[in-house]
């Protein structure tokens, strides 16, 4: 398929002014070419919510294995062992229950009085000085803590851990995770000393619990995680752990202070804020789009898509399909009617740490309600995270009354 010269129907996930609000491209997307093939980067993009969830279940044609990433996807790079977002059943399935050990229901319940702690140590200075940054205040830093406590690294070396998975997210402008010097993945190796350490002193954490882990591999020989394979997962639960809420409470600064009616009904009634939480991930999810290989020719809305193609599963314009969503799909409500969105995923990549993101979301924006109920946001000061995988801010200060 090869574009129109007067259509306007273009997208390209590396356009800064593009992607600085994608939402009324994706609207064409979806009603004018529900299979989008974009020529200079060759791809394919669905934008349809049905298409969007029915390929993430399908990982046998929609494959990872080769990354989830469209730059690593077309670099034809080797993944390392162990990179469990960049893997496909059976090895994936191996590696994900051990980690769900970790998030279990009851696991993840009982971090809340320390998530409402951390919470109040970046707002309770910020009291009575007029000023509020919803990412360099909170966002950037109690998703940090968070996962710094559940790996047992120390405050003190938080902060270098999750510079070392964010350097490899970090792009130039409209560049690719491919080009960035760091590599397009981190390796893990910011862990090793503390692997070394819980080696010797066990504590009650992700680190110690991984460390002595014993699963069954794809061959059925019954081991232990290896060295390389633990520094990967500790990388991804890391950089996926604080990533995600930082970018999610950017938008809630933003998208709550463009609706200042549906704020004041949170302040009123925090019963309210998990439909809010499910409301903000639908309208501006952090990850707007996963990418996948394809294994087989597959057709789409009368095209086929060769085997071998680079897929762009475009969940932001999913999330926002009238189809499933409502003529009103567009509009911001925290009182809509609740349906499955894909901010998290489907399938077997579905996300393991959905509920203490969650968790992190209601307590973070019920602590800021305690202590400033309203705010303005200076746009003219906010900055856009300069990433390709990520869409979110680098920094969303408000002001406060």
């Amino acid at each position: 398929m090869v574009v129109r010269a007067d259509s306007d129907v273009y997208y390209d996930p590396y356009d800064v002014e593009l992607n600085a609000d994608p939402h009324p491209m994706f609207a064409r997307l979806r009603e004018t070419e529900p299979l989008y093939y974009n020529p200079t980067h060759d791809f394919f993009a669905l934008s349809r919510y049905a298409d969007v969830d029915a390929a993430l279940v399908d990982h046998d044609t929609f494959s990872s294995a080769r990354g989830a990433v469209l730059e690593i996807i077309k670099s034809g790079m080797d993944i390392p062992p162990g990179t469990l977002i960049f893997e496909d059943p059976p090895i994936h399935n191996i590696h994900r229950k051990l980690l769900s050990r970790i998030f279990t229901p009851r696991k993840v319940a009982a971090l809340e009085p320390k998530i409402r702690e951390f919470t109040a140590r970046c707002l309770d200075p910020l009291i009575g000085t007029g000023r509020f940054d919803f990412v360099k205040d909170l966002g950037a830093l109690m998703p940090m803590r968070v996962i710094g406590m559940l790996l047992g690294i120390p405050e003190a070396d938080q902060q270098h851990v999750v510079d070392h998975g964010d350097s490899t997210l970090r792009t130039e402008r409209g560049g690719k995770m491919t080009e960035n010097p760091n590599g397009a993945i981190a390796t893990g190796e910011v862990f090793a000393e503390y692997i070394d350490w819980r080696a010797e002193h066990p504590s009650d954490d992700i680190m110690t619990e991984l460390l002595t882990a014993e699963f069954a591999d794809d061959t059925g020989v019954i081991r232990r995680l290896r060295r390389d394979e633990l520094l990967l997962y500790l990388q991804v639960i890391a950089t996926a752990g604080s990533e995600t809420i930082t970018r999610l409470l950017g938008w809630a600064g933003k998208v709550l202070a463009e609706h200042p009616d549906q704020r004041r009904d949170l302040v009123a009634n925090r019963a309210l804020l998990p439909a809010a939480i499910e409301e903000l991930l639908r309208y501006e999810p952090p990850a707007p789009h996963v990418s996948r290989s394809v294994t087989r020719d597959v057709t789409y809305h009368g095209r086929t898509v060769p085997a071998g193609s680079a897929m762009m599963l475009l969940v932001a314009a999913a999330n926002r399909d009238p189809r499933r969503f409502g003529a009103d799909a567009d509009r911001f409500d925290i009182r809509r009617e609740p349906h499955q969105h894909l901010a998290f995923g489907v399938g077997t990549h579905f996300c393991l740490g959905n509920a203490l993101a969650r968790l992190e979301g209601r307590i973070a924006l019920d602590e800021i309600l305690d202590r400033f109920p309203q705010w303005d946001v200076d746009l003219s000061e906010a900055e856009l995270s300069p990433t390709s995988t990520v869409r979110g801010w680098e920094s969303m200060p408000a002001v406060l009354p």
